[in-house]
């Protein structure tokens, strides 16, 4: 923990001692819908390989409105997953243990609208509309991308939730973020001004972090030439060791 508070980091993130493995399939769609995977080493592509098996394997995948769980969906919402927290010893998310797939936007009864995507801690269960999923890759640089948006959602919560040496960092670094803004007024307006996070960020401090992870992933450099701050407390929030960022 000294080193933790020191270096805001973990002392070790990956240690399996049985990794498992993905088929060729799976491999295949990482390899070609997925960029950020073939950012990664060969070394760290096995590791996100394991990764996401154990995902898949320990979350149950529904799908609604005669939608039927494909190997794609179940991957590429898994590699959203452990993505964000690749840099996180504990990968799971352990708030999340379903995960629903809805075609399209779908009613909630939440709030009685219809959504693209919702995250519900209580029932352990984050929902997705495919559609909108899938348009959030296919545009790779609106800094829009719904299951990174709704996964953040559950990072967050959970790491209030949790005691564990990632969520400790997550949370800290996300207080510190919380206070830099609120003494520096002219940091504050000049992220308004600049129109570079979309006005939704605005609307809470959980959509607020939601909005600049999203981000964060989409268009790194540019988040980092325009605010080099933030930039670097989100980069340690998500402890990201990753090429590009």
């Amino acid at each position: 923990m000294a080193y933790v508070v020191k270096r805001k980091k973990p002392f070790y993130i990956h240690f399996h001692l049985f990794k498992k493995t993905l088929n060729e399939r799976q491999k295949s769609i990482l390899r070609n819908q997925f960029t950020f995977y073939n950012r990664l080493s060969e070394r760290h592509k096995r590791l996100f390989d394991h990764r996401v098996a154990s995902f898949i394997k320990d979350k149950d995948f529904i799908g609604r409105q005669g939608i039927e769980v494909s190997d794609e969906m179940e991957v590429l919402i898994s590699a959203t997953a452990v993505m964000l927290t690749f840099g996180f010893r504990d990968f799971y998310i352990g708030l999340v243990s379903r995960i629903v797939i809805y075609p399209k936007a779908f009613y909630s009864n939440l709030n009685n609208e219809y959504h693209k995507g919702e995250f519900n801690p209580k029932m352990k269960t984050l929902v997705l509309s495919w559609e909108d999923f899938k348009e959030g890759y296919d545009i790779s640089n609106d800094n829009l991308n719904l299951g990174i948006h709704e996964f953040t959602h559950a990072i967050h919560l959970n790491s209030k939730k949790e005691g564990d040496v990632s969520s400790i960092i997550f949370s800290t670094s996300f207080k510190e973020l919380s206070l830099l803004l609120s003494q520096n007024e002219e940091l504050r307006q000049e992220l308004i001004a600049s129109n570079y996070f979309r006005a939704y960020a605005y609307t809470n401090q959980s959509e607020f972090l939601a909005v600049i992870i999203e981000t964060f992933i989409e268009t790194p450099k540019q988040f980092k030439s325009e605010f080099p701050s933030i930039y670097v407390l989100v980069k340690q929030m998500l402890n990201f060791q990753i090429p590009g960022y």
